[in-house]
């Protein structure tokens, strides 16, 4: 669309929208009615080896949005590039692969095989998952082994765009950015998931059965536009790496929100998963408030609200 084109690193995105990981499962067709106003899409995250998830039932809506507990459902890295890969094709946009693991060789073995593929345009590290060799505290938790995976990611990763997804669940989100910066990491995506809970007053049970699941929707958007705002002012502006801003985006004013506060890009997660017609809808308005902004491109918002200049790492497409 016009206004809204823009890139990162080589990869050229037709608007500054993205459709985050798992919003569909692997049922990648329901996002075709939004095709032309999606800038990429994220695929669910893949393991190297199939997992079932977490038992039901892992999805319960609040008032605040909705909490999840899927556990990384996936068929393993070789289904997945056998036949899972070839669907995607038909969306026409381009292809960010979402990794995740137990371990940093687990990271590292399923980014060099999906590294290779044509298909593939990025690949994001989805840091939010338990370490197996740490007792289970999450790799985006930790600042030194954040560090080595990134880095151990990097090195055979050489052609393609690297994301790093990072967890809002720390004390300091510049901390993490840094460390994820200095390993090479050529974007970041924040935020993931808040950690949140859900209790049955008829059974006085937790509603999930993982007990605890991560909140997505409306309820931590400010938490998203306050976390993007610390990584673009503290970490991000200087280094020249984008943002892709996630977090509660129902319309086009959130987006223009997250922009403002430093994103270069925005993703959509779970009003996506309610309407997939919402693309349409914001990507149109973030047309109109550019037009009637008499901005000549949407990367000319980046971080204003931060009192930055036009920010000329964004090549405009």
């Amino acid at each position: 669309m016009e206004k809204l084109g823009l890139r990162i690193n080589k990869m050229r995105m037709e608007t500054p929208l993205i459709a985050v990981s798992g919003v569909y499962g692997l049922d990648y067709e329901r996002l075709l009615p939004g095709r032309m106003y999606l800038g990429a899409v994220v695929t669910k995250s893949v393991t190297l080896n199939p997992r079932l998830g977490n038992q039901l039932p892992r999805i319960v809506e609040t008032r605040a949005g909705l909490l999840n507990a899927i556990g990384l459902e996936n068929p393993g890295i070789k289904a997945f590039i056998g036949e899972e890969l070839p669907k995607l094709r038909i969306l026409e946009v381009p292809i960010i692969a979402s990794v995740a693991g137990s371990d940093i060789d687990e990271y590292v073995e399923c980014s060099a095989l999906l590294s290779e593929r044509d298909e593939i345009h990025a690949i994001e590290l989805n840091v939010s998952c338990p370490n197996v060799e740490r007792g289970g505290i999450e790799f985006g938790c930790d600042i030194n082994v954040l560090g080595r995976l990134v880095g151990a990611v990097r090195s055979v990763v050489r052609d393609k765009a690297l994301i790093v997804k990072l967890t809002p669940n720390v004390t300091d989100i510049a901390v993490l950015v840094q460390a994820a910066i200095e390993e090479g990491a050529d974007a970041i995506s924040l935020i993931n998931t808040l950690r949140g809970m859900a209790i049955d007053l008829v059974t006085q049970k937790p509603k999930l059965a993982n007990r605890i699941g991560g909140l997505s929707g409306i309820g931590i958007h400010p938490v998203a536009v306050y976390m993007v705002h610390q990584a673009y002012t503290a970490c991000c502006r200087r280094a020249r790496i984008p943002i892709i801003g996630i977090g509660g985006v129902t319309n086009h004013e959130e987006a223009i929100e997250l922009i403002l506060a430093g994103a270069t890009c925005v993703g959509i997660g779970t009003a996506l998963f309610r309407d997939p017609g919402v693309v349409e809808i914001i990507a149109k308005g973030i047309q109109k408030y550019l037009t009637d902004k008499r901005q000549q491109s949407v990367t000319s918002l980046i971080g204003v609200s931060a009192q930055s200049d036009l920010i000329d790492f964004i090549g405009v497409a």
